[in-house]
């Protein structure tokens, strides 16, 4: 009996994917096999989400089920330390990969690789999350679903060899089914690939993103029932007298959408900057688990907190607190909640800046239902509604959906997840203005969203924008040309003239003995003297050299390349790295790349 190695099974693998992939072109078009790849993404996605909610539901529940309520509970100065190290060394020395920040990874992806992301991806974020969740790490789990969502899609189409184009499609599928089903909102999955992965909504596009949003939000629905992601009882109807506060709530939710968005980039920052490991880990670690000590709600994703904050009951917040006393004290219970939602954003940062893994999704929910039961308790409490009182609970919901729009600037999204999640489609109306108004309200202050933010700074995000998408597909290396002959300054005329009669361009760029540009020789300027023979001997490029207009550093984005060509009017510029000469960039050449990327996009 012959054994077959290693590379005798990778060959026959190989052969036998070939066969597939044949047999699929010739008999499946790729519109159907692109429906049929979201349908079981939908599937892996589904079933990832369920895996991750039981994880940390399980590690939650292991370690705290015999706290008590009426008290403190040390361990929460210890676990959230504990669970920190493992993921910090689980990352290290197992994944051997940056695993954090997931939408943004998907972002980048999306923007700069091809939409490709690693195997790893499709399931190391389901592992570090859940353990830094279930000890009481303070984000959330939708960031990392997303990614693993998203892998899985770019993943399964990458065994099928399909194109970057299709490939973008099938990561926004997964991401939208990790939405989906760990949410069981298959609308606002597909709204989260659309708003946030900024995915362009096409004939082609809708119906992979339907299909697995749908398909991953039954998986849920099947396996945890039909009952929302979150219990809410509208008790109280909504009136249109409580509008004028719907309006201040949108406005206060901007701003605490501002606050929470610049806190976390500021936070984060900080603890970027310390370069040892260690060191960070202690700073980040120490802050997250004093302020779970102090205010327990803190704790992991918080989703109990929100569901005792829909089913109007604050008090509840102090459970397990040093200030436990005060939980009948209206004043105090307003001020924990306003301390609360300043140092949430301090909590999530310190979570991901010291080595968990974890998103801010949950974040957002979490201070936009204390923002928003906030606001109306301090209203009722202060009497400011004569004669009825706004319902704290309708109030807690819109401002869910006014923080998650204002960070995500994603306002559909936030309307149609928070009615998903809750059943609150009665306020529908109330949520859309909040929605809004906080997302025009942060607008005003910031162009892109938590996500996106970091990728725009280094102008690799791709954008609805259509020709900003275009230039940020294009890359540097596809524009530049070598075909320039190089001169040096010591060249005579003569010289000159012979590199001429050998060239096939009418621009030289000249370099010193060490490939630094010097300077350009432009045929056009020495016209006038390269038919006078008796020159030839007395004149050198040192003398009819002339600087160019502008030069390229060969890490620069497109955008930025454009925005040179516009400034200075010229049709060619050199390309530099570290003053070292590489190349020239045309506009021509980078108007017909343009224009095949652009038709290549845009291809339905």
């Amino acid at each position: 009996m012959n054994i077959l190695t290693k590379p005798q099974l990778q060959e026959k693998a190989n052969a036998l994917l070939m066969q597939v992939l044949q047999w699929r072109e010739a008999h499946i078009s790729e519109k159907t096999f692109l429906l049929i790849l979201a349908f079981f993404i939908g599937i892996f996605s589904g079933f990832a989400a369920l895996l991750l909610k039981f994880l940390i539901h399980a590690i939650a529940s292991m370690l705290t089920n015999h706290f008590t309520i009426s008290g403190a509970n040390y361990l929460y100065l210890l676990y959230p330390v504990i669970g920190i190290l493992i993921v910090s060394l689980y990352v290290r020395y197992v994944v051997k990969d940056n695993i954090s920040h997931g939408v943004t990874r998907v972002l980048y992806a999306i923007s700069q690789n091809k939409s490709r992301l690693k195997f790893h991806n499709t399931y190391t974020s389901v592992v570090a999350s859940s353990i830094t969740i279930g000890f009481g790490g303070s984000v959330g789990a939708e960031g990392p679903i997303v990614n693993t969502g998203a892998a899985i899609g770019s993943n399964l189409g990458s065994l099928f060899r399909l194109s970057p184009q299709i490939l973008m499609m099938l990561v926004g599928s997964g991401a939208a089914a990790g939405v989906a089903g760990i949410f069981k909102a298959p609308i606002a999955g597909m709204l989260f690939a659309i708003e946030v992965l900024m995915i362009d909504l096409t004939t082609v596009s809708v119906m992979p993103l339907l299909v697995s949003s749908i398909t991953a939000a039954t998986v849920s629905y099947i396996f945890t029932g039909y009952s929302p992601e979150f219990t809410f009882d509208q008790s109280e109807a909504f009136i249109t007298n409580n509008i004028p506060y719907v309006i201040i709530l949108g406005i206060v939710c901007g701003f605490t959408s501002l606050y929470f968005t610049k806190m976390i980039g500021y936070f984060e920052g900080f603890l970027s900057k310390i370069k040892k490991r260690w060191v960070k880990f202690a700073i980040g670690s120490a802050i997250l688990s004093g302020l779970i000590f102090c205010f327990p709600p803190l704790y992991g994703e918080g989703y109990e907190a929100i569901t005792n904050l829909l089913n109007g009951d604050p008090a509840t917040l102090l459970d397990g607190s040093v200030f436990y006393s005060f939980h009948n004290n209206v004043w105090f219970v307003l001020l924990f909640m306003l301390m609360i939602i300043l140092t949430k954003v301090f909590a999530t940062s310190a979570t991901n800046g010291s080595g968990g893994v974890g998103g801010t999704f949950a974040p957002s929910l979490y201070v936009g239902c204390m923002t928003g039961f906030f606001f109306a308790y301090l209203v009722n409490t202060l009497g400011l509604f004569p004669g009825m009182e706004l319902s704290c609970k309708n109030f807690a919901l819109m401002g869910m959906a006014g923080v998650m729009s204002g960070v995500m600037h994603a306002p559909l999204m936030g309307i149609f997840l928070t009615a998903e999640m809750t059943g609150g489609y009665q306020l529908f109306l109330p949520l859309l203005m909040v929605s809004a108004i906080s997302y025009f309200t942060i607008r005003m202050f910031l162009s892109y969203s938590i996500y996106t933010m970091r990728l725009a700074k280094r102008g690799e995000l791709l954008t609805h924008h259509k020709d900003k998408a275009v230039l940020t597909l294009l890359k540097m290396d596809s524009v530049i040309e070598k075909d320039f002959i190089e001169v040096h300054p010591e060249m005579s005329l003569r010289e000159m003239v012979q590199v001429i009669s050998e060239s096939q361009r009418n621009l030289f760029p000249v370099t010193d003995s060490k490939g630094t540009l010097l300077g350009v020789v432009l045929l056009n300027d020495i016209r006038n003297i390269m038919f006078r023979p008796a020159l030839y001997d007395k004149m050198y490029v040192r003398k009819f050299m002339c600087m160019p207009p502008a030069k390229i550093e060969i890490g620069d984005n497109m955008e930025n390349v454009m925005n040179l060509f516009d400034k200075t009017n010229a049709w060619n510029l050199p390309v530099v790295e570290n003053g070292k000469y590489i190349g020239f960039v045309s506009k021509s050449k980078i108007f017909n790349s343009y224009r095949r990327v652009l038709r290549h996009y845009s291809d339905d």
